[in-house]
């Protein structure tokens, strides 16, 4: 049985065509969700590999726009559900539940926006309520009690969960201290999203038991940016993602 994976992939790269090629890859490959990311100029949490891809887009002028429309072709294309991962500045420039509404329109299932914590949310949380989108917070493994405690009341559907400190991309080792912090979550009854350096098919299988899905990222822009301007692309990326989820 193939497991679970949130596929990670950045609206516009390798090019507008082409993120759509890639998006039905990753669904044709056997993933579980895909996590559309809208490229922003200052990241906070994202690898060299990201980074780039991020900037590729944005050079060749990626609008927040440009995302919405590649989350209407993946749904023509697929039924896999579509999480937008952004950053607080496009969401609140636009105005959060503008943001919100024209995801739901579209078809988007969820919204991670990593910097805008359930204390400081300018409103994502009530808005993603009013309009039945899943919102998703992240948390990491120096995530206090305390602040966990405050996700509670939310009823969240997701919650995404770094299995590390720092930026994507390193490979992360799955052993002690990450199982640890992802056995304190248990209690929030919620579907974890566990990512953060996972690149290969031993690391997802030893999540299965702990999270709802694993999120492969950087690996999967790896693969991408050998394949962009070859005739290959789909093939080289459908074939990374059933490698990570075994299909």
């Amino acid at each position: 049985m193939a497991s679970r994976i949130m596929a990670h992939l950045v609206a516009g790269y390798p090019d507008r065509a082409g993120s759509l090629e890639v998006a039905r890859a990753l669904a044709d490959g056997g993933c579980s969700y895909l996590e559309v990311q809208f490229p922003f100029s200052d990241p906070t949490a994202d690898g060299p590999l990201i980074q780039e891809a991020c900037d590729r887009a944005l050079r060749a002028g990626f609008r927040v726009a440009d995302g919405f429309a590649l989350i209407e072709g993946i749904r023509r294309l697929s039924a896999v559900p579509v999480f937008i991962m952004s950053y607080a500045n496009p969401v609140v420039v636009r105005g959060v539940e503008g943001f919100l509404r024209e995801a739901r329109r579209v078809g988007t299932s969820g919204v991670i926006v990593p910097d805008l914590p359930v204390d400081a949310d300018e409103g994502l949380f009530a808005a993603g309520r009013r309009l039945g989108l899943a919102i998703v917070p992240v948390v990491s493994p120096n995530t206090t009690d305390r602040r966990l405690e405050l996700l509670r009341p939310l009823e969240l559907e997701y919650l995404y969960a770094t299995l590390r400190q720092g930026i994507t991309g390193a490979y992360t080792e799955i052993g002690e201290e990450n199982l640890a912090f992802l056995a304190r979550l248990q209690s929030l009854g919620v579907r974890v999203l566990g990512g953060f350096g996972i690149s290969r098919r031993e690391q997802v299988r030893a999540l299965e038991p702990h999270v709802h899905a694993a999120v492969v990222g950087s690996a999967l822009v790896e693969r991408i940016r050998g394949a962009a301007g070859g005739p290959d692309l789909y093939t080289a990326v459908r074939t990374r993602m059933e490698e990570l989820a075994g299909s």
